[in-house]
Parts: structure tokens; C-alpha cells; sequence
């Protein structure tokens, strides 16, 4: 029986690309069955794309348009675009920061993921560890989720605790937080592509 072939993966990312490494040497090492078919960035000199040519990953810039925090309606479409040439059957997002609205996401209908340093609902948004250590939290952690209109709000896939120790400083919690990333990440992918993750309503559902 001839191996299945492997579910294409499209990252988008806008700064240094820990995620999408920790992806790719996932799919290296066969733990992920997956390839990255296309990096893009709405940075040009964002080390994401230099990450993914030194693996031999195509890279882009697209142009984000003239919005601040989100795609304008013309860049949308070129990233939608882009990732349809690339055939993708799942676009991952890994550290992008901005947002997508519904032409790129109905484009994809369930098939954008995103990770955020905290665990949801709690701490949305931008430095989440920073915002978990002001509050004073003694738990944090990471969430892996499906994307939806809102910002940090869709279905949540899969998350892991990390400890707020009182000698933490934004820099070391950070730190900690994103060696969970580089762990759960892949794993949610990996449970989603094999089809292990069911959704009743809102509720994302293990299976076995």
C-alpha cells in the first residue's frame, strides 16, 4: 500500500519564526506528517522568511495593504491566493500580527489555526505573558485554537499550563511559555490533520 501523501501546510508570520521552526523540524522528523509548502510574511526582512529559505521552505512578502492591524481588502485576497496556488490544506499561523477577517476565512472554513501565550479566554491579545504577570496569575500557559473573526476567540484545540514563578520576569516567563509552544503546536496540528479533533459547537472534542 503506497504512503498517504502529506497534508500541505501555509505559514504566515510577521517576526523571528520560533513556531514555524519548531513545525518544520516536526515535519522533518516525521513526527508531524506534513510539509510547509509556502511561508509568507506581511514583513519584507522578517527572519521567518530568511528561516524558511535556509530549509529550502518558499518564502514571500505580500504587502499588508494600508491597515495597521489588519489585512486591507486587496492584500487579503493575495494571501488568499497565495496559499490557494500553494494548495494548502491548512494555514497555521505563527506569530502573524494581524487580522484576519472573513474573505481569507471563508476562504479556509476551519482550516486556520493560531497559537496564543496564555490560556484562553483569559489575557487576548498582544504580550499576554506580560499581561498574566501584571495581574499577578500564578498559572498561565498556551493555547492552540481555530481562527474566527474575533481576535483570540475561536474554538479552542488543545492547551498546556506553565507556572508564573515569583522571580519571573516578563523575559524568562515569556521564554518558558514558548518552549511549551514549541511543543503543543505541532501536536494540535498533528491531532487535526488526522482528523482526532471533533467540534460540538463551539466545544473542541478529542477523539479516543
Amino acid at each position: 500500500m503506497s504512503e498517504q501523501p502529506l497534508r500541505r501546510l501555509g505559514v504566515l508570520g510577521s517576526g523571528k519564526g520560533s513556531n514555524f521552526v519548531a513545525i518544520a523540524e516536526a515535519c522533518a522528523r516525521r513526527e508531524l506528517p506534513a510539509e510547509i509548502a509556502l511561508v509568507v510574511s506581511d514583513v519584507p526582512d522578517a527572519a521567518i522568511l530568511e528561516r524558511a529559505r535556509e530549509r529550502g521552505v518558499p518564502a514571500r512578502y505580500i504587502p499588508p495593504g494600508r491597515f495597521r492591524t489588519k489585512l486591507d481588502e486587496e492584500a487579503e485576497a493575495a494571501y488568499v491566493a497565495a496559499m490557494r496556488e500553494a494548495r494548502v490544506d491548512l494555514v497555521v499561523l505563527a506569530g502573524f500580527m494581524r487580522i484576519l477577517k472573513s474573505e481569507f476565512l471563508s476562504a479556509f472554513p476551519d482550516r486556520v489555526v493560531n497559537i496564543h501565550p496564555a490560556l484562553l479566554p483569559s489575557f487576548p491579545g498582544l504580550e499576554a505573558w506580560k499581561q498574566a504577570l501584571d495581574y499577578g496569575v500564578k498559572v498561565t500557559g498556551v493555547t492552540v485554537h481555530l481562527v474566527d473573526a474575533g481576535v483570540d476567540t475561536g474554538p479552542i484545540l488543545a492547551q498546556a499550563a506553565v507556572p508564573v514563578l515569583d522571580s519571573d520576569t516578563p523575559a524568562s516567563l515569556h521564554e518558558r511559555i514558548q518552549e511549551v509552544e514549541h511543543r503543543l503546536y505541532p501536536e494540535a496540528i498533528r491531532s487535526l490533520l488526522a482528523g482526532g479533533i471533533t467540534f460540538k459547537g463551539r466545544r473542541a472534542l478529542r477523539l479516543g
